[in-house]
């Protein structure tokens, strides 16, 4: 039996119409169906990679439950090859629609790695080591690479003191020189034109306010007594009277073991300040803001000594009389 030309031309239409709108259905389904996680999932999407094989991943990490129509969701939004590389974290429920949101975004994961103030190069290249992204021998190792240094503009041998101690967030593509270029720049936000004016007024180049600042930062218990400890340290400068600043002589001591002797003290290094007058060659930490503004802002005091108190502050003095007298006090009765 013949189907007439017209009859079979109607029933083709309406097969094709039967076929789009169930394609149609399951796209739409698939579109507005909430996928969740069995557990939160890291999808690393590689710089280079295909969308199809983006769209595979995600499946097979549970983010979307079908690749293909992803992808066919993808390339009618025209944004296939508009995905930004990196690790994404998806912990919640989501549409498809909205998984490709976040990738077009680039909405990657972040991390988060905090300084503290007066951490040594050491210290930083330690705490940057546990970032995944270099280990702390690379990081050490750029931060005394001359190239790297002509290339940030510092003039220096090392990035002693010139890495601003502060919470800086980054991503699994950073890299080390990324990552250090950045807390050197807020180093150089922090120092203003105006600081660096005040620093000036007092005979103190850049490089001299982050070296006092480092020296200011290891010396205080607390912020409120920087100030005061600056003056003492100007004082002295003032005077050509040697500052003799136990954590330069400790820097200055290779594998100090923790223990600061008589011996240490008569030792000749360039960082010994009780055996050298003036400042040291450069930073002996990573000075905080509070250390800097410090060091280009000295109370206004006649105070050459200062002793601690064992509690995190300082006794003060303008004569050795009065600092023997603390050091009885305050330490020897320890």
């Amino acid at each position: 039996m013949r189907f007439p030309a017209r009859k079979m031309i109607l029933l083709v239409f309406a097969l094709i119409g039967i076929t789009l709108l169930g394609l149609s259905l399951w796209l739409y389904s698939f579109v507005t169906t909430e996928v969740a996680p069995d557990k939160p999932a890291v999808v690393d999407v590689k710089s280079g990679s295909s969308f199809a094989r983006t769209a595979s991943q995600l499946e097979e990490a549970g983010v979307i439950s079908d690749a293909m129509p992803f992808s066919l969701l993808a390339r009618w939004r025209h944004v296939t090859g508009q995905i930004h590389a990196g690790q994404y974290l998806f912990e919640s429920t989501a549409k498809p629609g909205e998984v490709l949101d976040r990738l077009v975004a680039g909405d990657i994961r972040k991390f988060h790695v905090t300084i503290p103030e007066g951490f040594t190069l050491r210290d930083i290249a330690a705490r940057l080591g546990t970032t995944n992204i270099g280990s702390a021998e690379v990081f050490l190792a750029l931060c005394r690479d001359s190239e790297f240094l002509d290339e940030l503009g510092i003039d220096v041998a090392s990035l002693e003191g010139y890495l601003f101690p502060e919470t800086y967030t980054y991503t699994s593509s950073s890299t080390p020189q990324q990552l250090l270029q950045a807390m050197v720049t807020q180093l150089q936000t922090e120092l203003t034109p105006e600081l660096l004016a005040d620093a000036r007024a007092l005979n103190l180049d850049r490089h001299q306010l982050i070296t006092l600042a480092s020296i200011i930062q290891k010396e205080a218990g607390n912020v409120a007594e920087m100030p005061l400890i600056s003056s003492v340290f100007h004082n002295r400068l003032k005077a050509g009277i040697p500052l003799q600043a136990d954590p330069t002589v400790i820097y200055g001591i290779a594998d100090f073991n923790g223990n600061l002797t008589r011996r240490d003290l008569e030792k000749t290094t360039p960082y010994n300040t009780y055996r050298i007058k003036g400042l040291p060659p450069g930073p002996i930490a990573s000075p905080g803001r509070s250390a800097l503004h410090a060091a280009a802002h000295p109370a206004v005091s006649k105070a050459l000594f200062f002793v601690s108190r064992g509690d995190g502050s300082h006794e003060f003095s303008a004569t050795l009389q009065d600092h023997n007298r603390a050091v009885r006090r305050y330490q020897l009765r320890r």
